[in-house]
């Protein structure tokens, strides 16, 4: 008797991630669907004066709703791309598209602070329950503080499936515990990949060579130091976590002292439960590992020099001297220090379900890039938050389903979604709001189509649908670096208004 086949176990899939939506009429918003219901009112009032006057009326009314209600595929309006080259041409007219810094630019006492949204961060340094010290930035214009964790990251390879599948799990978990973090208002997850310089390689084999070895081992080594750095990467995952100090119920507004000790007392926690989500050994990074990192972000030139002084004492590169010495920012790229970077923003996220390894594409290195980075950008929703957010999405979900006197699969498939989130929230899962950046970064602008070029190949097997940021390089590319920068935070316009347009 022939033994039955065991069959392989089947591979847990991801998805149901749905777009924030305001409830309003058919696909408007609800300021939108104000608007409208507003001017209807008048066109009705204005029938009763004149009829020339109501059509007059009409018009307008289909004027001011056309650039809310128009879109093109990445979900924008044209109200949105108008105010975008609005705000992008007085830029240019003032000159704040142009940063000079050092001793001959226009920040004070000759430094090189960092541009932008990030012009006004300080950096102090701490130590959390372990006594390990960290790096804490400060944003006085937001009353945001950071602390930055960096891991060595095990990597899938030689990894059965299961075990990947367990790291999944845990880090889903990781992210839920944020959204009981007291006063954390955003995390975000960079992986950047750069050409290994071969230093580190070069330190650990002279630093264990012996003297009197044979001359066949120097000769071996010396092969090895020469050959092997060729055509490597050198991986880095950086995790930063944003806590206000804004007053909350039951506690007072916070200064950097009491965010230092608060902030250092979430630090061992976090740091640990990250072993399990297969980030491996995390660990806070330092006042200088964070200037150092951010330095050869605006200037990758610098990599060999910065990583070989660091394995002899220290670099010592204070937070004043991070930023870039010249940058200008065009409409569609990012110039700095010699180098150019064009990021893209997350457009749509995967449609239908994925499994674990869709992003590994992407985040990958290439050939064509110099110097990549992506960032996922995440903002938790406490319990009690997260709870009127999904009954919400429900309801508006509901409400859209019953306006159409036809059944669309598209409206069916929504309101099963909305159910499947609510029903996963009662039973204990985590809300959280995510955006994506891409960043790529070469040394000369002749290569900067080949790296568009690679960012299109690489887009579509994670079935993610990307948009080169407009108007917008310079504050994209900060906000893809490791700093905790919380994009809603900084708006001119607040974020509760726009989700409602």
């Amino acid at each position: 008797m022939a033994a039955p086949e065991a069959q392989p176990a089947k591979r847990p899939t991801y998805g149901n991630w749905r777009r924030p939506q305001s409830s309003g009429l058919g696909s408007l918003g609800l300021g939108t669907t104000l608007i409208l219901f507003g001017g209807l009112i008048l066109v009705v009032f204005a029938t009763l004066v004149s009829l020339m006057l109501a059509v007059v009326l009409v018009l307008l009314l289909g004027l001011v709703l056309a650039p809310m209600v128009v879109k093109d595929r990445h979900g924008r309006t044209v109200l949105t791309r108008i105010g975008g080259n609005l705000a992008w041409r007085q830029s240019v007219s003032s000159g704040s598209n142009l940063y000079r810094s050092g001793p001959l630019g226009r920040t004070g006492h000759g430094t090189c602070t960092l541009p932008g949204l990030a012009a006004g961060s300080e950096l102090t340094e701490a130590q959390d329950a372990y006594g390990r010290p960290f790096a804490m930035l400060t944003y006085p214009t937001t009353g945001h503080y950071v602390a930055v964790l960096t891991c060595e990251a095990d990597g899938a390879g030689l990894v059965d499936n299961e075990q990947v599948d367990q790291w999944v799990a845990h880090w889903g978990q990781w992210l839920a515990g944020l959204g009981s973090e007291p006063g954390i208002v955003g995390a975000s997850v960079t992986v950047e990949t750069a050409p290994d310089t071969g230093i580190r390689l070069a330190q650990e084999v002279r630093s264990n060579l012996a003297e009197d070895a044979p001359d066949l081992a120097k000769a071996m080594y010396a092969d090895v130091l020469k050959d092997y750095p060729a055509g490597s990467a050198r991986i880095s995952t950086r995790i930063a976590l944003t806590y206000s100090g804004a007053a909350r119920a039951g506690h007072p507004r916070r200064d950097a002292g009491d965010m230092a000790v608060l902030i250092g007392n979430r630090l061992p926690g976090l740091s640990s439960t990250l072993a399990m989500t297969g980030a491996g050994p995390a660990r806070p990074m330092t006042a200088v590992e964070l200037a150092e990192a951010v330095r050869v972000a605006y200037d990758p030139t610098v990599a060999p020099l910065i990583e070989e002084a660091s394995h002899n004492g220290g670099s010592g590169l204070t937070w004043a001297d991070a930023g870039p010495v010249g940058a200008d920012e065009s409409k569609t790229a990012y110039s700095h220090d010699g180098s150019y970077s064009v990021t893209w923003c997350m457009a749509d996220a995967p449609r239908g379900a994925v499994q674990s390894s869709v992003f590994t594409g992407l985040v990958s290195p290439s050939d064509d890039i110099a110097r990549k980075r992506v960032t996922i950008l995440y903002r938790p929703h406490d319990p009690a938050s997260a709870t009127r957010v999904v009954q919400s999405d429900k309801a508006q979900a509901q409400f859209r389903a019953a306006q159409q006197k036809r059944e669309k699969a598209r409206d069916t498939a929504a309101l099963r979604a909305a159910t499947q989130t609510e029903e996963e929230e009662a039973s204990g899962a985590g809300v959280v709001r995510f955006s994506l950046l891409v960043t790529a970064t070469v040394t000369s602008r002749e290569d900067l189509p080949r790296a568009e070029a690679a960012m299109d190949n690489l887009s579509g097997p994670a079935r993610i649908a990307l948009r080169k940021v407009t108007s917008a390089q310079a504050s994209a590319f900060a906000a893809a670096l490791p700093i905790g920068l919380v994009l809603p935070h900084h708006l001119t316009l607040p974020s509760t208004v726009r989700d409602y347009l």
